[in-house]
């Protein structure tokens, strides 16, 4: 005696399976593409880069035109980065705040070399006037 097996069950059971299948797919590729695509909102670099703006500011940076130079590059790239925050590239306006961040810091350190100088200079002044007066 031979059983034929009917392919109709087949076909509907292969249907079946490849519905189950489907949700699940299409589950995993919109948790893939939202992974990718999403980065969170560079607040903590916004913060730092415009403190340091801030603190070269109050040191004096204006002073130096090096020391400017550099406080207008970190000024300029925070205006970019929060255009970028915008436009929800938020993984490229991280860099762009973290170049903000190291210009604004320079421009700082610039600021106190340049007062720095400026102090030393003072004091040499002030020593060769007081040997003028000693001298005579």
């Amino acid at each position: 005696m031979v059983v034929a097996l009917d392919p109709a069950p087949r076909v509907g059971l292969h249907r079946a399976v490849m519905n189950s299948k489907t949700p699940f797919v299409v589950a995993l590729a919109l948790l893939a593409s939202a992974c990718g695509s999403s980065f969170p909102e560079p607040k903590e670099a916004q913060i730092q880069s415009e403190a340091a703006v801030r603190g070269a500011t109050e040191v004096g940076a204006d002073k130096d035109p090096q020391a400017t130079l550099h406080l207008k590059y970190a000024k300029d790239q925070i205006d970019e980065a929060k255009k970028l925050i915008a436009s929800e590239n938020n993984e490229r306006a991280t860099y762009v705040l973290m170049r903000a961040r190291a210009d604004a810091e320079l421009s700082l350190m610039m600021a106190k070399a340049h007062t720095e100088k400026l102090d030393a200079q003072k004091a040499q002044d002030e020593v060769a006037e007081m040997r003028k007066k000693l001298g005579k």
